[in-house]
């Protein structure tokens, strides 16, 4: 297993399938965005050889990211050769969900097992607003394909103070009445040229529980408070469904991060919110054997730090839709 030097096991792994993106959501990314040409990105092939080799090391765990990545041509290929690599046990996939309706059940059966969509708001000319291009029925129709395919649903929602932090908030929230479904509310979180705007419109976790305690009733601790990876989780009372809180900024859980991310172009990022990267392109490109390979990602693993340094106003330097979800 890869432990690294505070004994935390790090088995998962987020790959960015690419940068660009067919939304523009206010928080992420300007409306104009240059995008990375497609031969900085890894190719299928180094995916493949790298997904091998971090499943030899002892990751079990992968989730599939962008940008968007249902752009990704070979998207289900992916998830396919993925499923089929000894020691993957877990494939999961973070999505706009504009494309999942005609992508979810390619991808089930292709070896997909949980689906994380992204969705602020139910109110079509606020989802227009906060993603500029989105149209919210698409979005809903990948939903509903998802369910049907039987892959397990949460849903994403990014809160902004003044624009989803309310009825929204409640909204969204209803669906954990109806469904086994999780709901996750995640604070923003600063990234490179945006994070003016970023630290703005945090709403902490203490906010939200507020607002969705006086329109359910107080809401139910589940599992005693673990994490279920980087969501604690509520449920209202008697309902299926979960309510989850990602919150790295007003109570960070960086003590549970078990968490790599590779980014399109092949940068091992060793915690989201600090620069501290790897680069494995050059090896990859430059004839560098497995052992080789190996051996740097086990470096990367004990070179992960503790924490993010937001308390120390510690602002990585990257926007998200580079690093990847």
């Amino acid at each position: 297993m890869p432990f690294d030097r505070y004994n935390r096991d790090i088995s998962y792994l987020r790959i960015s399938l690419t940068d660009a993106c067919n939304l523009r959501c206010v928080y992420c990314m300007p409306e104009k965005m240059t995008f990375l040409p497609r031969e900085d990105l890894l190719s299928d092939a180094e995916l493949h050889r790298l997904i091998g080799l971090f499943a030899a090391v002892g990751f079990r765990k992968i989730r599939f990211t962008g940008g968007e990545p249902t752009l990704r041509p070979a998207l289900v290929d992916l998830v396919a050769r993925a499923a089929r690599t000894p020691g993957i046990e877990t494939i999961g996939l973070t999505t706009n969900g504009v494309l999942l309706a005609e992508l979810a059940a390619p991808l089930r059966a292709a070896g997909l097992r949980s689906v994380n969509i992204s969705l602020d708001t139910l109110d079509p000319e606020k989802f227009k607003k906060i993603t500029r291009w989105g149209q919210l029925d698409k979005v809903l129709a990948g939903l509903d394909a998802a369910a049907q395919s039987g892959l397990r649903v949460k849903l994403n929602a990014v809160v902004s103070r003044g624009t989803n932090d309310h009825e929204d908030v409640v909204a969204l929230a209803r669906y954990t009445v109806t469904q086994p479904w999780q709901v996750r509310f995640i604070e923003q979180m600063p990234f490179g040229n945006n994070a003016t705007f970023q630290n703005q419109s945090i709403v902490t976790e203490d906010e939200l529980r507020a607002v969705l305690a006086e329109a359910y009733g107080p809401l139910e601790l589940v599992n005693q408070g673990r994490l279920d990876g980087e969501a604690r989780l509520y449920r209202i009372a008697g309902a299926p469904g979960c309510i989850g809180f990602i919150s790295p900024v007003s109570k960070p859980f960086c003590a549970d991060c078990t968490r790599l991310r590779l980014t399109a172009e092949g940068v091992l990022r060793l915690c989201l919110l600090r620069d501290n990267e790897m680069d494995l392109r050059p090896l990859l490109r430059g004839g560098a054997d497995d052992a080789m390979l190996t051996e740097r990602i086990r470096a990367a693993v004990l070179d992960k730090p503790w924490g993010h340094g937001l308390e120390q106003h510690v602002i990585p330097t990257r926007g998200m839709s580079t690093i990847g979800g």
